[in-house]
């Protein structure tokens, strides 16, 4: 995986991240499943990127025998406060710490973007057995929601981004085509109190990157913002999976 500063800047807010972040819905696994051919549960999955294990958790209850792989160590600190049980090697998707032809179903939850293509695609595609699969999804609010729409495009305008909505197929430009990935996208929501999805806002990686000062303040006009939007002080998050998926 491509250790970038942006990267590594989850470590510093392990805790927060596994507190505060979106898990994901049973339906991802059921389209895991569909698109790969066959039950996670009794597969050997290495969920690369693992971070806190939010996605490993996810993998561990559906039966898979999951290895995770993470490059940062404040990450497998909380990982392993979490899922003590589950084995976790340090590494990235560039250069896996697993042997060949050893793994059913390799994952990428929110983290393949981090990786450089030139080699985390060989590196899969050595781990995986004959009829294996390459998983990779993304979890992205739901910009058709007006008022998840009027927050993105606050965010694109505090970091600069380009000033059009986010399309989740955009997650799928950009992958190999001789893979022959099939995509799916599940939406899916959440209800968690305003101090909640604060910190998860603040858990992003442009915000760790940006400063404490000038996230605080970006974070504390939003709570005036969000205050009025959800007088009960509960949001509910939209949110919409990007799911990709090529076999062996």
């Amino acid at each position: 995986m491509a250790i970038t500063s942006q990267a590594r800047s989850f470590d510093t807010a392990a805790a927060s991240y596994a507190a505060n972040r979106p898990s994901y819905p049973s339906e991802l696994l059921d389209a895991v499943e569909e698109l790969i051919g066959f039950p996670l549960e009794g597969a050997c999955v290495a969920d690369v990127g693992a971070g806190t294990g939010l996605a490993t958790s996810l993998l561990h209850d559906r039966g898979a025998i999951v290895v995770a792989v993470d490059p940062g160590p404040g990450m497998a600190s909380q990982f392993r406060l979490s899922l003590p049980d589950v084995p976790l090697v340090i590494g990235d998707g560039n250069n896996l710490p697993l042997a060949s032809a050893s793994i059913d179903v390799v994952t990428y939850a929110q983290a393949w973007h981090w990786t450089d293509q030139r080699t985390s695609v060989p590196e899969a595609l050595r781990v995986l057995r004959t009829g294996g699969a390459l998983a990779l999804w993304w979890n992205d609010s739901d910009s058709t929601v007006p008022w998840i729409a009027d927050q993105d495009a606050r965010l694109r305008r505090l970091f600069g981004a380009d000033d059009s909505p986010h399309n989740p197929t955009a997650r799928f430009r950009g992958l190999p085509l001789e893979l022959g990935f099939v995509h799916r996208h599940v939406p899916w929501t959440r209800t968690v109190p305003l101090d909640m999805h604060l910190a998860n806002l603040a858990s992003y990686s442009d915000f760790l990157v940006l400063g404490k000062e000038a996230t605080n303040t970006f974070i504390a006009s939003e709570r005036d913002l969000l205050a009025e939007a959800f007088p009960n002080q509960m949001v509910e998050e939209h949110y919409v999976v990007s799911l990709a998926v090529a076999t062996r």
